[in-house]
């Protein structure tokens, strides 16, 4: 499995034909074919190439399983 930067993944953000990756607990997701995820935006709120473990763990009205649906991609690096 890969391992990225939290500066590689911020390339991932789903803008110009780029892939969408969110990071959440260390895990790289890819959530480019989501209708959810368009032009790197989830619902105006959230935005792709970023580590949304705060805002999920805060702020989101689902939990972490959400995410089953989305590859693993990636891990953090330590």
């Amino acid at each position: 499995m890969q391992e990225f930067t939290l500066e590689e993944v911020t390339k991932y953000n789903g803008r110009n034909g780029q892939k969408a990756y969110l990071v959440y607990q260390d895990k790289v997701y890819d959530v480019t074919d989501s209708d959810f995820w368009d032009d790197g935006e989830h619902m105006g709120l959230h935005e792709a190439g970023s580590d949304l473990t705060d805002e999920m763990d805060m702020e989101a009205p689902h939990d972490s399983e959400a995410l089953e649906d989305y590859p693993v991609v990636g891990t953090i690096k330590k």
